[in-house]
């Protein structure tokens, strides 16, 4: 019997540029972007209901063409990582992107036989997800050397469209990357129906990057990213953990109710004002240490992106097209927060999601500069630990490319292991939803640990 990954076919693959007349230059990668080289690329994608009134050639051909236009403002999107070696030291190296309109690449693809419905009603996000609706699948950020730092593979399905997009996260974070998406779709959306598509979007980019000391530019590594020893030493294990993909919804009251309780029982007391989105990671914080099993007299981390842009004084406009992130992390004792309960959960969070001020990014760019450290993997997922990316603030559900809003988020392979926590927004404003890879085991205890499911809502609510 044939599997699901053997009916994804690839039609074609196109090269994308933007205009010829776009400037070729030269934009070196921060201490934000450096940090990014190892993990492997940014993987989301968008799930729609086939439009009735656009046969398959016209929406590949209107995609092709509005992302080509998109790309004159997203320039860099369209180029590749270049090395700088220096030959006035000892042999230091410095790395940009080479905005050389080498291009995007555009992969188009049929899977007949899979539904939307084979998508959304599984338990378990289907494998074929992850395998066969992302290009670029094993690929690190420091190969966008010789790889492609957009590649968009779109998928016709039976009765829908998943437009699936891996973008080089050394190039741009989550902000700028659905800041791009909404522009590609608001280009896309302007022209179907035959209308001449806009070449204007409502927000452009800014392209410039920041470097909080000009002395620093270009930032110099004491190795060069295209070093066999380098590779080795920091590549990322590309084979599937044990894990499993599962979304969890949770409706708006559930959310504000979850908030409440961890603002009376650890706010005031302790000076703070604890958020919807901390008050939810503190519950499955508290959920996963609980089916996990850990020993209570050992310690669980949980470690939150956090982004920079309105921290730094003054502030990053919110169009800064790169990175500008940092981890925090926090620790408890696993007794103690499955004593104390989410509220505590969720107020260690607020601790270390708040520290970070302008004083504290710069001295952690000054110690960056002086001494680059990249991390590890396997101290990113460890058994005790949580991880989550990713905004309720990102706009993905209005991403309109002529055929009406997304029905669904959903993720590649890259970058994921057991622990790792993403958050979407609901469809429903004031909803959050999770996507949790988890061990099989840890999913099968939450499913049986009433106090966390009673807070769970079934997919179909919104």
């Amino acid at each position: 019997m044939e599997s699901q990954e053997d009916e994804v076919h690839h039609i074609s693959t196109s090269i994308i540029r933007p205009e010829p007349t776009i400037t070729h230059s030269r934009i070196d990668l921060t201490t934000w972007d450096l940090r990014l080289l190892i993990p492997g690329y940014i993987q989301r994608g968008l799930l729609f209901t086939k439009p009735k009134s656009q046969d398959s050639e016209t929406i590949i051909s209107n995609l092709k063409t509005s992302l080509s236009q998109t790309l004159d403002h997203f320039f860099p999107l369209a180029g590749r990582l270049a090395i700088e070696k220096h030959d006035d030291d000892d042999g230091s190296t410095s790395v940009y992107i080479n905005c050389n309109s080498t291009g995007a690449e555009f992969i188009h693809a049929v899977a007949q036989h899979i539904t939307v419905a084979d998508i959304l009603e599984p338990i378990y996000v289907p494998s074929v997800v992850e395998s066969s609706f992302f290009s670029l699948n094993g690929v690190m950020n420091y190969d966008g050397l010789v790889k492609p730092l957009l590649s968009v593979q779109v998928t016709e399905l039976n009765d829908g469209i998943f437009v699936g997009c891996s973008v080089n996260h050394a190039v741009c974070d989550g902000t700028s990357f659905w800041h791009f998406m909404n522009s590609w779709s608001e280009i896309s959306r302007s022209a179907v129906g035959g209308k001449s598509s806009i070449r204007t979007i409502s927000r452009l980019p800014v392209l410039e990057r920041c470097f909080l000391k000009d002395a620093d530019r270009p930032i110099r590594l004491p190795f060069s990213i295209d070093d066999d020893c380098f590779r080795k030493r920091h590549v990322f294990n590309t084979i599937k953990s044990e894990y499993e993909v599962r979304f969890y919804y949770f409706r708006r009251e559930t959310v504000e109710m979850l908030k409440a309780k961890a603002n009376a029982d650890f706010g005031p007391t302790n000076g703070c004002r604890i958020s919807s989105l901390q008050a939810l990671l503190g519950h499955l914080w508290v959920a996963v240490t609980r089916a996990r099993r850990l020993d209570p007299n050992g310690e669980t981390n949980y470690s939150v992106v956090v982004g920079n842009r309105t921290r730094l004084v003054p502030p990053l406009p919110k169009e800064y097209f790169g990175n500008s992130l940092q981890f925090c992390v926090a620790t408890a004792k696993v007794g103690e927060l499955l004593e104390k309960g989410h509220g505590w959960g969720a107020l260690l969070l607020n601790r270390v999601i708040m520290s970070p001020d302008d004083a504290a990014i710069r001295r952690s760019w000054d110690s960056w500069v002086q001494k680059p450290v990249f991390p590890e993997r396997s101290a990113l997922f460890q058994g005790s630990t949580l991880l989550t990316g990713g905004s309720p603030r990102f706009d993905m559900y209005g991403n309109d490319f002529g055929w009406g809003k997304p029905m669904a988020v959903r993720s590649g392979i890259a970058n994921k292991s057991d622990g790792k926590i993403s958050v979407i927004p609901g469809l429903v404003q004031g909803s959050l939803c999770v996507e949790a890879c988890l061990s099989p085991e840890t999913l099968m205890a939450m499913e049986n640990d009433t106090e966390f499911a009673n807070t769970v809502s079934p997919a179909n609510y919104l």
